[in-house]
């Protein structure tokens, strides 16, 4: 049988719980496996640019020439660096993928905060107006509209970003719902403080745990995405450098010139296996921490 705490005691629970969460997660190998993994790749994309040997629109060398010749990883498909290119391509897919997760996650857990907190006929046509985004499929409506207005990364972003929210205000609004009915947001609003203030001072910090996992769930998936619309044309145009233009630029020739394909392949999916680690040892702290004190 659950004990039932006082409000004093909950908030207490909750900061602990809350300020050793990252600590507990880094108790775990595969969450150090998975850290220092995401944070070699981010390191190779967010400071390429600043060491990369060429320019990534210098010609070097001829067309696919093997490795050794123009570069330690030979050159592309117009004879361009393929390490210049590489160390300057990644940071604008971390750059899109972060703004495109921390706009999802943040307008999800909105949603899914006002949801479980308002509850009655505005929850019902929050969740349900979700149930019917859900039911497309989100790299369908991403492909619909940029090939209706253009491959514009503001609108890449915002596709992206928008086809997390109803996933993530489904999962924030379920972990909200036991944080409304506890006696703290019962004493907040006794008192008077506005809605607004109790939704952000009160019940978002005791789901902190949750957000996170989901930014991490939800980062690995807009990489994933954002690449994805990058190889099909719908990202970042030639002749800049990103990841997966050069997988779409260089694939005609994987036998001749295989490291213009790998190297931004083994990057993202290095830097996918780094976050899901991460993520995993986020959920199984949290999980952990929720069984420490009883509310």
């Amino acid at each position: 049988m659950r004990t039932t705490t006082s409000a004093a005691s909950a908030e207490t629970g909750h900061e602990v719980r809350k300020s050793g969460l990252f600590r507990r997660a880094l108790r775990s190998k595969r969450t150090v496996v998975g850290l220092v993994l995401s944070l070699a790749v981010l390191a190779v994309a967010l400071f390429g640019p600043y060491v990369s040997p060429h320019s990534a629109t210098d010609f070097v060398a001829a067309p696919f020439s093997p490795a050794g010749t123009g570069g330690p990883f030979g050159t592309d498909n117009l004879g361009r660096d393929v390490l210049s290119r590489f160390l300057s391509g990644g940071q604008s897919l971390m750059i899109l993928a972060l703004v495109a997760t921390g706009l999802g996650v943040g307008l999800g857990a909105l949603v899914g905060v006002t949801a479980a907190y308002r509850r009655g006929w505005l929850d019902e046509f929050l969740m349900r107006t979700g149930d019917v985004a859900l039911a497309f499929p989100q790299i369908v409506l991403a492909l619909l509209f940029l090939s209706i207005i253009g491959p514009q990364l503001w609108l890449l972003v915002l596709m992206v970003g928008l086809g997390h929210l109803p996933r993530v205000a489904r999962v924030v609004r379920g972990a909200a719902l036991s944080v409304v009915e506890r006696d703290f947001i019962k004493a907040a609003e006794s008192v008077g403080i506005p809605r607004w203030r109790i939704m952000i001072g009160e019940i978002i910090p005791n789901i902190s745990s949750t957000l996170a996992v989901e930014f991490g769930l939800r980062l690995t998936y807009s990489i994933g995405l954002v690449a994805g619309l990058s190889f099909l044309g719908l990202g970042l145009q030639p002749p800049a450098a990103d990841w997966g233009l050069m997988i779409n630029e260089n694939r005609i020739a994987l036998t001749i010139s295989p490291w213009s394909v790998a190297l931004p392949v083994i990057a993202i999916a290095v830097l996918t296996v780094g976050t899901n680690l991460v993520t995993d040892g986020l959920a199984k702290a949290s999980i952990g921490s929720d069984k420490g004190v009883t509310v």
